[in-house]
């Protein structure tokens, strides 16, 4: 009776929840996560950055709550699923071209691909690989945009590779070393993860502030 009990549990997890992610799935739920979120379009609205943050946290001996993760363990399936994630989006776009992202009907994914571009317009390829990892929904759209746009292969394969190293291992050591630092720090656990989901929504309204900016400066001159 427990076995079915169990799994209904885990059907029942709430996806956009950090905290609900880990208790069903644990380590293998976040390289799942990872994977999902910056290799396959369907994956655009996952919260990569606070479960991150959350599985670091979760790490520490200060948490003294249900879910208690290993940090070595951690840190190979969070990385192993932002790279393979990132490279298989690049091969995605490479084989389908620009058709895999105008199928997309998501108002929010349509967005990122604007951000995207303009990303790789501004920035060119190496920073704008690199920085779309820390903005939700362009990380997802920008791998198979750029194997859309036939960005040479191992130019992809060493930025994406550093991008992805610094984000995915980057944020889960942040949360741990907050952890270690704080007593019971799961308590604060909800407030923690809010501000981490604000601060990745920095680099998205800053983008947005920008562009409507500059569209009100040609509308002027206009």
């Amino acid at each position: 009776m427990t076995a079915p009990i169990h799994a209904a549990s885990q059907l029942a997890v709430n996806v956009l929840d950090a905290h609900s992610l880990l208790a069903a799935f644990g380590v293998l739920g976040v390289g799942v996560v990872m994977f999902a979120e910056t290799g396959l379009l369907v994956g655009f609205f996952l919260p990569g950055d606070s479960l991150l943050f959350t599985a670091g946290l979760l790490c520490t001996s200060t948490a003294e709550g249900s879910v208690h993760l290993s940090l070595g363990p951690l840190l190979v399936a969070a990385a192993a699923g932002a790279l393979a994630g990132a490279q298989c989006g690049y091969v995605l776009g490479r084989k389908a071209g620009g058709a895999l992202l105008a199928r997309g009907r998501s108002q929010r994914l349509h967005e990122g691909m604007k951000r995207a571009e303009e990303l790789l317009e501004r920035y060119g390829y190496a920073k704008a690989i690199v920085l779309a990892r820390f903005v939700p929904v362009v990380r997802t759209v920008l791998n198979p945009m750029a194997g859309a746009l036939e960005v040479p292969l191992r130019t992809f394969t060493l930025w994406q590779v550093v991008g992805g190293l610094v984000w995915s291992v980057g944020l889960t050591l942040a949360g741990y070393a907050l952890g270690s630092s704080i007593p019971n720090v799961d308590r604060y656990l909800l407030p923690l993860v809010a501000l981490i989901v604000v601060v990745s929504l920095v680099p998205v309204a800053s983008e947005v502030y920008r562009a409507r900016r500059a569209a009100g400066s040609e509308g002027g001159r206009g």
